[in-house]
């Protein structure tokens, strides 16, 4: 199916020389419609581009998920705290490589502790590194 529309210029010019230019330069143009109007979709060269730059990304950020989550965890060690022992001194003694206060604050991150004070007996988990 398709309709038919009349085009006409628009010039301003004398009523009877504007008639005549009408009459001489209306024509009519096919329009397509209901199922006969083109529906494909066309991608431009930056729609191309665009759509390769974010498929790339999309595949080196599940790339980079599967390369960080590819080996088991280690397991957490727990350490029961003894009389007379602070917490930089377990953070000292169970995480050499690392600074105290770095190794004490992730201790308190990890066991939830609100303040950097523990008691005999207390178990707490030590992050792996």
């Amino acid at each position: 199916m398709s309709a038919l529309t009349v085009q006409a210029p628009q010039h301003a010019a004398r009523p009877s020389a504007l008639r005549d230019l009408r009459r001489a330069e209306r024509h009519l143009v096919s329009v397509p419609t209901g199922t006969d109007v083109p529906t494909e979709l066309r991608v431009t060269r930056r729609g191309r581009l665009a759509l390769t730059t974010i498929a790339v990304a999309a595949l080196l950020a599940l790339g980079t998920g599967i390369a960080t989550a590819g080996g088991e965890a280690a397991a957490a060690t727990t350490v029961t705290v003894e009389q007379g022992q602070t917490l930089s001194d377990v953070a000292a003694s169970q995480m050499p490589g690392v600074p105290t206060s770095a190794a004490v604050s992730a201790i308190r991150s990890e066991n939830a502790l609100s303040t950097p004070f523990v008691h005999a007996g207390q178990e707490l988990v030590i992050p792996t590194r």
